[in-house]
């Protein structure tokens, strides 16, 4: 997959070539606070089984709009355990922001596994935005901030979405598709939406989803 550059209207506010010698501190921080496409494949993100299903789940359930991140959480099997979406909110693109943000809501609408050795649930993000395709200084924040918030809340980093104009794509896999986009209504995806399962833990949810497979 070959990964263009758009500026996004965050990165708008820097320079058109920053770096950080020629950058005041919170500028050059923010770069810091980012991850380009080449950075975030190497990191070895699990790869999506079905990421098609995934989007369209998730687009039906949240009605996402430009500038609306959804943040979601998997567990082993790829079954969607909780989501949440939320509107952008910061002036700029800056990971610390992003991250803090997605740790809210993965705190709210799921139990932390910081206890287990090893992650045994995937957090993915599916942002909303204007614009194109190509990678922006947003998406790496946004790459970041995921990166961080799975660390601190014992989850395993997934994958990063966007929803554009042109259609989603997961970015650093080269996998995407024109439907759903940006620009569609959440009704076309209505057939794929699927039950959500119990967000919270204990023996009231255990059996709710007793009851759920029944």
């Amino acid at each position: 997959m070959t990964f263009g550059f758009a500026p996004s209207k965050a990165a708008s506010m820097m320079s058109a070539s920053p770096t950080r010698e020629n950058l005041p501190t919170d500028a050059a921080n923010q770069l810091a606070r980012m991850l380009e496409p080449a950075e975030w494949a190497a990191a070895g993100i699990p790869l999506l089984r079905n990421p098609r299903e995934v989007v369209s789940g998730l687009h039906a359930r949240h009605r996402p709009t430009p500038a609306t991140a959804v943040v979601a959480v998997l567990d082993s099997d790829e079954r969607l355990r909780a989501s949440a979406s939320f509107t952008r909110r910061a002036a700029s693109a800056d990971g610390w922001v992003f991250r803090n943000a997605l740790l809210a809501q993965l705190r709210r609408v799921i139990p932390h596994d910081l206890r287990r050795r090893t992650p045994v649930r995937t957090a993915v993000l599916l942002y909303c935005r204007d614009g194109d395709a190509r990678w922006t200084q947003e998406d790496g924040a946004w790459m970041w901030g995921l990166r961080d918030a799975c660390t601190l809340h014992g989850l395993r980093c997934g994958a990063y979405i966007t929803l554009t104009r042109d259609g989603w794509q997961v970015l650093g896999e080269g996998r995407g598709g024109r439907r759903p986009s940006s620009l569609s209504s959440s009704q076309d995806f209505a057939a794929d939406l699927t039950p959500l399962q119990p967000r919270a833990g204990g023996a009231a949810s255990e059996l709710l989803r007793r009851a759920a497979a029944r």
